[in-house]
């Protein structure tokens, strides 16, 4: 089976701007796209995971999502890094109408992306990490088998104070950005092997 190092889009890789309901709003975090090529060179899957509940509320549709997905590409792309896939929730529990309005397995913190991101992918999610900047991420982590890593941008370091402490679900570790959090990951695995 496969690792994989599953990354919440806004507040992880990109800023934090709210909705992004313009692509004029969308701009990667510093060194977010040479930390995924870091992650492609070292045998993990690259997966991002997100919510997109915007969708539902009516905000914006899916072809902005889609319209954003493939401007993060071609970024990475330009620095020689990937997403190996990409997995939306555009759902909502009580906003918006069906088929958006729906009490769905796939919105984070319930671990519907992950499972069928391990399932199409052939990924051992007890060896794998969640990345992001919400204590829903580390939930999504816990509820999947797999380890949570909190980043400090985005919505992060409120969280730490605010939401983190009273949670359930705790991160393994706290990283300044998401370079620190691969970086931590990517030391932690060399350990692992030196031992074996």
């Amino acid at each position: 089976m496969r690792r994989a190092i599953f990354l919440d889009r806004d507040g992880t890789i990109s800023e934090e701007v709210g909705f992004v309901d313009r692509l004029d709003r969308f701009h990667l975090l510093p060194r977010a796209a040479a930390t995924i090529r870091r992650i492609n060179d070292s045998g993990f899957l690259a997966i991002l995971v997100t919510n997109q509940s915007g969708v539902a509320r009516g905000l914006f549709d899916e072809a902005m999502v889609d319209a954003v997905h493939e401007r993060l590409a071609g970024w990475l792309a330009a620095e020689g890094a990937r997403l190996d896939a990409i997995y939306v929730c555009p759902h909502h529990p009580s906003e918006g109408k069906p088929p958006y309005r729906a009490d769905c397995d796939c919105r984070k913190p319930r671990p519907g992306l992950l499972a069928r991101a391990a399932r199409e992918h052939d990924v051992d999610l007890s060896s794998s990490y969640m990345i992001g900047d919400k204590a829903a991420d580390i939930e999504t982590a816990r509820n999947a088998g797999a380890q949570g890593i909190l980043v400090r941008t985005g919505y992060g370091e409120g969280e730490l104070r605010d939401r983190i402490p009273q949670s359930s679900a705790q991160p393994v570790f706290v990283a300044d950005d998401l370079h620190g959090a691969v970086e931590w990951i990517l030391s932690k695995e060399r350990a692992h092997e030196g031992r074996t």
